[in-house]
């Protein structure tokens, strides 16, 4: 009888050690992943010199820090557009681009995304928008590149909260067609990706308007440098910025009109 409880024993104490081992494996699986992307994560493109002068604001735009990241608080005071930075991008690196569309009447939160990838806070335009401090009238997501489609996840699953989505170089992976909901897409004809900022055309709303920048790239929306794999502008970051608020401008204005 010892003998053989002695066996049940080793028997079912088999199972929990292979189950121990794989429960090993597996943790040092997800170390090693944690660990690379953390790497990865580390390495990312910062905001040159001309996006600092632009964090200092201009006459008609004053540049506060907010528990979030930035606050473009311009002389329009009706529209709000809630911005994603791109993914490795610092954020300091959009000041110039959100300081014009500022300085044309929306005011623009920047988010400071965990890592600087949006998909680690998609959600982050709740914070911004449930502070009682604002009082705007009308609510726009938007964002460059990667932070662009994570605007529009967010946009896709609150269109009865927003009046709109912006982005720059980017486009949707989630539908948006619903009632009254609107969409700018702005891309340079330059850009490495131009045939991917064309395709989910069925997911788009119906109000929907497109503007191509005849001359820019991918990475001109900010002032970070080069980029990988894009295209090579033919005009200016400042010229590619001030036609991007210009068509900022002329969507959100149209709210109102």
């Amino acid at each position: 009888m010892n003998g053989e409880k002695s066996t049940r024993k080793h028997r079912s104490s088999k199972p929990r050690k292979v189950l121990r081992r794989v429960a090993i494996v597996v943790l040092a699986a997800i170390a090693v992943l944690a660990v690379a992307f953390l790497t990865y994560a580390s390495t990312y493109s910062r905001a040159t010199p001309r996006a600092e002068v632009a964090l200092g604001g201009s006459g008609d735009v004053a540049v506060t820090q907010t528990s979030t990241g930035y606050l473009f608080d311009g002389p329009g005071t009706d529209n709000a557009l809630v911005f994603y930075p791109g993914g490795k991008v610092q954020c300091e690196a959009y000041a110039a681009q959100l300081l014009a569309i500022a300085q044309r009447g929306t005011d623009v939160f920047l988010v400071r995304m965990p890592l600087n990838f949006a998909f680690l806070n998609m959600d982050a335009a709740d914070r911004v928008m449930a502070d009682d401090e604002y009082n705007y009238q009308h609510w726009y997501v938007g964002g460059h590149s990667l932070g662009g489609a994570m605007a529009a996840v967010y946009a896709a699953d609150h269109t009865s909260q927003l009046d709109g989505l912006v982005v720059l170089a980017a486009y949707p992976t989630k539908s948006l067609r619903s009632p009254g909901f609107r969409m700018l897409s702005v891309y340079g004809s330059e850009d490495g990706q131009a045939d991917k900022l064309t395709s989910h055309a069925d997911l788009r709303p119906d109000d929907y308007t497109e503007v191509v920048i005849q001359g820019g790239n991918h990475a001109q929306f900010a002032d970070y440098g080069t980029q990988d794999s894009d295209g090579t502008a033919t005009i200016s970051a400042e010229d590619q910025q001030e036609q991007t608020a210009e068509a900022v401008e002329e969507f959100t204005q149209a709210m109102g009109s």
